[in-house]
């Protein structure tokens, strides 16, 4: 199948559902063959399931990415089914909102955990292997968050600035050995992620109403507009693009 992923092996961490799930079936149809890697086992099966029906390859894994364990064997049998990773696409992350000072030493660990430490965990196990393979490239999921901080989302905005510098990082340690590594970093996006922050945002009274959000960024952004800015960034066509930061926002952030 050609494409801007023919011959690559890709995974995408929390490829089941939202962008990740968008992310998913675009970088298939552009001929990638894809391992969609998530805890949610109905709607990532789902997901594989209508890439395969429109005649791409891709398998599913369960896993819990901010789990090191069940990372090394996801990557494993990611790479016995496919080949060797080539595109890397951590994606996997959560939210928690509520007041800073009802923020538990628990919830700033989990969501560390399942926003900073999956990239590690992740980078670090495919890493190796795009680098026997003569390069590859990396894609984090940020978010307008590391740079524009919302009230009562402090835990979410400090992982979020991680993952920023995260991706940089990576970008410039192996630069020299052919890996390219970008945040891209959504806006608002109508996901259930980008909903329920929305609900539960406003709940706390924080103003995200429609009037507020199309004075910020226009629109709130659909899953596929951002799953097209991680596939330039995972694609050949970023040859010359790592360690930077695209944002998805609409000019969220320009404003």
């Amino acid at each position: 199948m050609a494409g801007k992923l023919a011959g690559k092996v890709a995974i995408i961490s929390g490829g089941a559902t939202g962008m990740g799930g968008a992310a998913s079936r675009l970088f298939a149809a552009e001929g990638a063959k894809v391992c969609v890697i998530d805890r949610n086992v109905a709607a990532g099966e789902a997901t594989v399931g209508d890439i395969l029906a429109a005649g791409g390859t891709a398998s599913f894994i369960a896993a819990d990415v901010s789990d090191e364990t069940q990372v090394k064997e996801a990557v494993a049998t990611a790479t016995e089914r496919h080949g060797a990773v080539t595109v890397l696409f951590n994606h996997a992350g959560s939210i928690v909102i509520k007041p800073f000072l009802e923020t538990t030493l628990e919830e700033w660990e989990w969501l560390h955990a399942v926003n900073v430490r999956s990239m590690f965990l992740m980078t670090r196990a495919v890493l190796p292997q795009m680098i026997a393979a003569g390069g590859g490239s990396i894609v984090c999921t940020s978010s307008i968050s590391a740079v524009a901080a919302t009230p009562m989302e402090v835990l979410y905005d400090t992982t979020k600035g991680a993952c920023h510098q995260f991706a940089r990082a990576i970008a410039v340690e192996f630069r020299d050995r052919g890996i390219r590594c970008n945040a891209v970093c959504p806006g608002f996006i109508r996901t259930p992620h980008g909903l329920r922050e929305v609900e539960e945002l406003s709940r706390l009274g924080v103003d995200v109403s429609e009037a507020t959000l199309a004075m910020q960024q226009g629109r709130i952004g659909e899953p596929e507009e951002v799953a097209r800015a991680a596939l330039f960034l995972a694609s050949d066509e970023a040859s010359f693009v790592t360690g930077t930061h695209l944002f998805v926002d609409n000019g969220f952030t320009a404003a």
